[in-house]
């Protein structure tokens, strides 16, 4: 369990802190609105309404005491910038914040961000790739082009085993686990044969994977 600080409740904010609480952590949460605040006091650990662009007020939350400072403001570069000196400054473990450009993204890294995230971006591009290609249902970018993806089993590998199949040395991938409903199976037998209501889920370059579902 880590103790999460979040500060800007907006849309972004608010997905944050529900998604950790969660998974068990405890959140505090802060904005400048009080409908924000009153909204999603009943399912974090502590809301209040605070201006954390004022030093006094960061100086009192205790930001060294929190695994992770979240900057999550969304509609004010300058307020962003401010909090995160702040944060920086008070000797936040480690501060997260929310970008909408590139750069944006330079500037709060080098105001005291450990790392920065850029929803708008990230969200469009994952988009683009699970788009352009077939039978992919999910997509999670690994940098250096490598990626893991889930997609629909092909119909022609339908009743063969992996081995039969072969597929590290036919496409350059390796298949990581396979999922039927909500249930995933991984270390897969390289006798377990395919089933059509399954899916794989894979890891390789992204070009590799393109040629695997375009075959």
């Amino acid at each position: 369990m880590k103790s999460i600080l979040i500060i800007g409740l907006g849309r972004f904010g608010r997905h944050m802190a529900l998604k950790f609480i969660d998974l068990g952590d405890e959140v505090f949460a802060i904005d400048t609105k009080e409908d924000r605040v009153n909204d999603l006091a009943p399912y974090v650990t502590r809301a209040e309404i605070g201006d954390c662009t004022r030093e006094p007020y960061v100086t009192s939350l205790g930001v060294r005491d929190f695994d992770l400072c979240v900057c999550a403001i969304g509609d004010n570069f300058q307020a962003s910038l401010e909090v995160v000196a702040l944060l920086h400054d008070l000797g936040a473990q480690r501060i997260v914040c929310r970008a909408h450009s590139e750069v944006h993204e330079k500037f709060l890294l080098r105001t005291g961000a450990d790392a920065v995230i850029y929803p708008e971006r990230e969200t469009s591009e994952n988009a683009a790739v699970q788009y352009s290609m077939d039978n992919i249902f999910d997509y999670i970018n690994l940098g250096d082009d490598y990626s893991i993806v889930e997609i629909r089993i092909p119909s022609d590998w339908v009743g063969k085993s992996l081995r039969a199949l072969d597929v590290r040395s036919r496409y350059r991938v390796n298949i990581l686990a396979t999922k039927r409903g909500e249930m995933i199976y991984p270390a897969i037998a390289p006798d377990a044969v395919l089933e059509a209501d399954e899916t794989l889920i894979l890891m390789g370059r992204l070009k590799d994977i393109r040629d695997l579902t375009e075959d």
